[in-house]
């Protein structure tokens, strides 16, 4: 995600938004036309007095005007994805939500290799899900199993230790809430 905002495009975007030309909306702030088109193109930079008097006149306030552009990044693809293999549990596990500790759960692609394991996780607050994807896991919690194949999805409380096993190897979604990972 571009973190440099472009203020100038988000100006001209409000000022075509609103069917204003250059010209009119450099009229209404008291500015050249000439200053507005290079504002538009990030040549130039305004002041915060003048900034403040463009978005006056665009009709938003400077909140609203940091906040839009600031939009959470809604889609991810593999390269925002983290990646741990743990090759003595024979599992990878993939964080495809980055950051997602701050939100209320946390998802994650877990490929247990044939014969591979999770870290047995002690009891904690929340609730776990998931859904097998290919293969089949054996999910253990505290003295009871229960087991999950392709195409099946596992939801619990996580107040006993758990963790989850595959003879001959799975990919799932899981999803831990609140973040536990």
């Amino acid at each position: 995600m571009d973190t440099e905002m472009e203020i100038g495009k988000k100006i001209r975007e409000l000022r075509v938004r609103k069917g204003l030309t250059q010209e009119e909306l450099a009229d209404r702030a008291e500015l050249s036309k000439g200053f507005i088109s290079q504002l538009e193109r990030d040549l130039t930079s305004p002041s915060i007095a003048t900034l403040l008097d463009i978005l006056q006149c665009l009709g938003t306030t400077v909140n609203d005007f940091f906040n839009e552009a600031a939009e959470e990044q809604i889609v991810f693809g593999k390269n925002d994805y983290f990646e741990k293999q743990d090759g003595e549990l024979k599992n990878k596990v993939q964080w495809i939500i980055p950051n997602a500790q701050k939100n209320e759960m946390e998802p994650i692609l877990l490929t247990l290799e044939p014969g591979g394991s999770t870290y047995p996780d002690n009891p904690h607050e929340g609730e776990e899900f998931g859904y097998v994807l290919s293969g089949a896991v054996t999910i253990t919690l505290g003295s009871r199993t229960c087991r999950a194949k392709k195409g099946e999805s596992f939801y619990f409380t996580a107040d006993t230790k758990h963790y989850i096993t595959s003879k001959q190897g799975a990919v799932l979604l899981w999803v831990s809430s609140p973040p536990s990972f």
